[in-house]
């Protein structure tokens, strides 16, 4: 381990004191909350200056550098999918930044028809959500400058590409969807005062924007009234352009549904659902009949058909009930492609609108494989298929016969048969048993030397399934151990196993992961000594309360954009949202406690010699905001009684990590992957 090369930058103490149902909470960094101050951009600067000079000690960073490289360097394209005369798809170099939108007809040259490359300099502003009109003669498409979640949106002539009017700003959280050729329904929050990065955002809206008007023009059509307060809503037009549907929800989990029938002459919402704490999602439709897909009754998720005519639950019939595994549809040329999750692994089966079994699809091995929604024309379908050691794989299907055939596969550097992928279940500390993708070369030897990150996130209903990433590759290139647990919180075993991680249960989570961490080392996998612990959003809370938790399981640690002050989160943006897994401080004087009891930020003591620590975020994150990453680090650099360094890596002009340019990611993952091993005693490669 290495000593600090110089004192950590002074943090100034404030006297801010909170008062919760009578306990007074003590929040001296409350100051690193204004992202707009000046004092809170020089110690931005002051601590990435502290961090480069901890990095510069670690010699072969070039190196790691190059093998990212390498491990991105290879053709990926996307599906392709038909709009119009044209078929479109997305393809990357390899090291381009942003993948280029592409066009061909028919047999002709494919020709770029959106390249974000091109929209910045240093490429900083992605594209994100491309919509097309019903005729493809338009279309609608969002950019993301520095990561924000505002977005700005775009109106193209799609032969010409010449734009139409002015861009709409301010968009946030949103699809996009066209009715016809007139117009298109988006979702945003009023601008708030103050930081836009940071301040509260709270009633999400519904708007219609036709085309050739202003954009303060545009109608609210869903949440804009008191009756229909929702922190998320959004709106979207069936492919027959015959209902449109609304959502609005005020968690992360359960939503009110509507429709409306837009074929009659002066349509009204209809209510779908209306309590809290179920979902409920579009599939399809035909004629009056709607196709949803519902957790109602069934935590594994069902899909039911109802008809306009009385679309409330008691009328809802089961096309494909619910089983002891978790489904998700899609659909496309009138059939049902329903997607099993088994252990966090793929099964897809093909059935009719009556929900007749067609077949099962032969997927090419054990994997996370996704069926693209199509068009109900379609007589072909496209999936991916992909584990941790399988790079992403397009396959095209016919919808006929239901033969898969390989219509795209990558060529990497990465050399599959010399690594394995396998999956182990492991027991957490109340004797539930936890699966875990465990991925290292053929030839490792369990000795408990070898280096190995730990990555979790447990929550929010996200299921961790096997997939490729060329980052994870250059760390299995490098000689390392890439653990994955499916830890409670997530929705890998549906509703139950999400909820089971939530609120006052939410010490199961971090539970789960300190079991697997300790299974790796009793069998030898690597120690703690050798081990790092990494995470991100909610995954940077799992590290960040299992580090002050058990600050000797692992010799490193990562908490990335964490949600790590748990009595402020739900002041920031739309951070309320997250009360369903979360609670918050006010809920009530237990959950304030029990909140308090794991809260990273409040829970690092003096005198306890932390792992290695860089703390990474960055200044345009507006979901999480990063003031809980400087609040934490400004605890651990005050507290902390290692000689070890823990420090804050703050990327410029980033956000959550929704578009970070190639390079940038290749910068962030060297850094990260240089200071692991250096803290695990790795001198040199």
């Amino acid at each position: 381990m290495s000593k600090m090369p110089t004192p950590y930058p002074e943090t100034r103490k404030g006297d801010v004191v909170d008062t919760y149902f009578g306990t007074q909470v003590a929040d001296p960094y409350r100051w690193l909350e204004d992202d707009l101050s000046e004092e809170t951009a020089a110690w931005v600067d002051a601590q990435n200056a502290l961090t480069q000079q901890v990095l510069s000690q670690i010699t072969y960073r070039d190196k790691i550098s190059a093998t990212l490289k390498s491990m991105y360097d290879y053709e990926r394209i996307t599906a392709p999918f038909v709009e119009g005369e044209y078929t479109y798809f997305y393809k990357n170099d390899g090291l381009q930044n942003h993948s280029v939108l592409f066009r061909q007809k028919d047999a002709g040259e494919p020709e770029v028809f959106l390249d974000p490359n091109t929209f910045s300099e240093d490429g900083t502003v992605s594209l994100t959500t491309v919509a097309f009109s019903e005729d493809a003669s338009m279309v609608a498409y969002m950019t993301s400058t520095g990561g924000s979640d505002w977005r700005e949106a775009f109106i193209m002539d799609t032969e010409t590409k010449a734009l139409i009017g002015e861009p709409l700003k301010d968009i946030k959280f949103s699809g996009l969807s066209w009715y016809k050729n007139e117009g298109f329904y988006y979702s945003s929050y009023d601008k708030p005062d103050g930081s836009e990065l940071s301040a509260k955002t709270d009633q999400h809206k519904v708007y219609y924007h036709r085309i050739g008007t202003a954009q303060s023009e545009d109608a609210k059509v869903f949440g804009h009234v008191d009756s229909e307060k929702y922190r998320y809503a959004g709106a979207g037009v069936s492919e027959d352009g015959r209902y449109l549907i609304a959502y609005g929800a005020n968690t992360t989990s359960g939503n009110h549904y509507f429709v409306k029938d837009l074929s009659l002459e002066n349509p009204q919402w209809q209510v779908i659902y209306d309590q809290d704490g179920v979902d409920v999602d579009w599939v399809t439709s035909k004629g009056d009949d709607i196709y949803l897909i519902t957790n109602l009754d069934a935590p594994n998720k069902r899909l039911v058909k109802t008809s306009i005519t009385n679309p409330s639950p008691e009328n809802w019939v089961d096309v494909i009930a619910e089983t002891e595994n978790v489904l998700s549809i899609s659909t496309v040329g009138g059939q049902l492609f329903a997607n099993y999750m088994i252990d966090a692994k793929s099964k897809v089966f093909q059935y009719d609108l009556e929900g007749q079994l067609i077949r099962e699809i032969t997927l090419p091995g054990v994997g996370t494989a996704s069926v693209n929604n199509g068009k109900i024309d379609a007589t072909k379908t496209y999936f991916t298929f992909a584990n941790a050691i399988t790079p992403t794989t397009i396959y095209a299907l016919d919808l006929a016969t239901g033969e898969p055939t390989v219509f795209a596969q990558p060529k990497t550097a990465f050399d599959a048969s010399k690594y394995v992928s396998e999956q182990v279940f492991y027991t957490s500390k109340d004797g539930t048993r936890v699966p875990m993708l465990i991925t290292h070369r053929k030839d490792l030897v369990k000795d408990g030397s070898t280096p190995t990150i730990l990555y979790g996130y447990g929550g929010f209903n996200i299921s961790l399934t096997p997939r490729f990433s060329p980052i994870v590759a250059a760390w299995l290139k490098l000689g390392g151990v890439y653990a994955v647990p499916n830890i409670r919180g997530g929705g890998e075993y549906g509703k139950a196993w999400h909820k089971a991680g939530t609120q006052m249960q939410k010490q199961n989570v971090f539970d789960d992961f300190i079991a697997a961490g300790e299974y790796l080392i009793e069998n030898g996998y690597t120690s703690s000594e050798k081990m790092a612990l990494s995470g991100s959003s909610n995954g940077g809370l799992l590290v960040g309360a299992v580090m002050t938790q058990r600050p000797t399981l692992a010799a490193v640690a990562f908490p990335d954009v964490g949600v790590l002050d748990m009595l402020r989160y739900h002041t920031f943006t739309a951070g309320a949202g997250w009360a369903y897994d979360y609670g918050t401080s006010e809920q009530s004087k237990e959950m304030f406690e029990y909140l308090l009891g794991y809260s990273p930020v409040h829970n690092v003591k003096e005198g306890v010699r932390y792992p290695a620590t860089m703390v990474t975020t960055a200044d345009h994150d507006d979901r999480v905001v990063p003031a809980h990453s400087y609040k934490f680090i400004a605890e651990l650099q005050d507290h902390h009684a290692g000689d070890n360094p823990v420090v804050i890596r703050i990327e410029k002009d980033a956000g959550h990590g929704a578009g970070t340019p190639i390079s940038k990611r290749i910068e962030e993952s060297a850094d990260m992957f240089g200071f692991a091993l250096y803290h695990m005693g790795i001198k040199s490669l």
